[in-house]
């Protein structure tokens, strides 16, 4: 039984009262330009997508990409920086901190619309004082409805990159979209979301039959797979990433995109083994004729204070999954710009 509670407003409501002025929409194209251009292979610069694990205050995300903007001015000879600002949160048992999007208030419960018109005013002037244009998750394809304008890059995690609402809906975005492999490791599956997301699709999306052209920017993430004892296994080496690059061709997509993300199962959620994994990518991406061409980017989780707390008190501390800390971030950045 379902108990209905508060009506939301559609989507283009919401973005009607919270508009994307024209000014910041030639931003968000010029940063979604530079992207296009690395995983079409047009650039060889790295795509380096960094910031905490989810959003859960204004102040000290805002004051994240500040400092992100600073540091994209010393490397845009080779990296391209997209802030992390991740409004829903997944949950493996489907309880806990849910995200902005759903709870404003991390302390309080879920207030859906109050949380929508908060994580797209973050998502605003996140743009605007950073010239930068920001990844979110699309945890439910539903919601990202309230943000795409907004996005540069949306990334579909490994409990959703098999599900088949989450692909035909990524067909129809027109920024880059990352499905992680699911939890079990499976390349297939992954490649296989790449390749549904790639082609045109018509399907029941918000009260409407649609349809759309494929999104040639889908591609694929290597997030680490968890085995049937509950451990955390690594796939960043470079069996695996022939693995993908095998499986490109398997299927004729073009274009063959890989980003890894350096925590999660590949980090074995220990957040600092994140500097060694992006600075070993590098090392591949030198050394392998097939890394080169196939490794695109990086995913680092990364916030003001390093690890984690229970509840909002440190400034700039993930309430979620631990994460670098900023001294850490920005040398890491640097370092990957000269390893470049």
């Amino acid at each position: 039984m379902f108990e209905r509670q508060i009506q939301i407003p559609p989507a283009e409501e919401i973005r009607k009262e919270l508009p994307l002025p024209s000014s910041l929409l030639a931003v968000k194209r010029e940063r979604e330009k530079l992207a296009e251009d690395i995983l079409k292979g047009k650039s060889q610069k790295l795509l380096l997508i960094v910031g905490p694990c989810s959003a859960h205050s204004r102040a000290p995300v805002l004051e994240y990409v500040r400092r992100l903007a600073k540091v994209q001015e010393k490397v845009q000879e080779s990296l391209v920086l997209v802030p992390r600002i991740y409004t829903d949160k997944p949950r493996s048992k489907g309880v806990g901190y849910k995200g902005m999007f759903s709870q404003p208030d991390p302390e309080e419960g879920e207030d859906i619309l109050r949380g929508i018109r908060a994580s797209r005013a973050l998502h605003l002037e996140a743009l605007e004082i950073s010239g930068l244009a920001a990844a979110d998750e699309m945890l439910y394809p539903e919601n990202i409805s309230y943000l795409e304008d907004l996005l540069g890059y949306v990334a579909v995690g490994a409990r959703s990159s098999e599900n088949q609402l989450h692909r035909l809906t990524a067909s129809g975005l027109e920024m880059p979209v990352g499905f992680k492999n699911p939890t079990g490791g499976n390349l297939d599956a992954m490649l296989n979301s790449v390749y549904a997301a790639r082609t045109g699709q018509t399907f029941l999306l918000g009260g409407w039959q649609v349809k759309t052209e494929g999104n040639p920017l889908a591609h694929a993430i290597l997030r680490g797979r968890v085995d049937e004892a509950g451990r955390d296994v690594p796939n960043y080496s470079l069996e695996n990433i022939e693995k993908v690059a095998e499986g490109y061709e398997r299927l004729s997509l073009d274009r063959p995109a890989l980003i890894i993300d350096t925590n999660h199962s590949n980090s074995g959620k220990n957040f600092r083994a994140q500097i060694f994994i992006a600075k070993e990518v590098m090392r591949l991406r030198r050394e392998s004729p097939v890394c080169r061409n196939i490794l695109k980017g990086l995913m680092i989780e990364s916030f003001l204070e390093e690890g984690r707390q229970d509840r909002a008190e440190v400034f700039g501390k993930s309430i979620t999954d631990p994460c670098l800390g900023w001294a850490d971030t920005e040398r890491l950045i640097l370092d990957l710009a000269e390893l470049f």
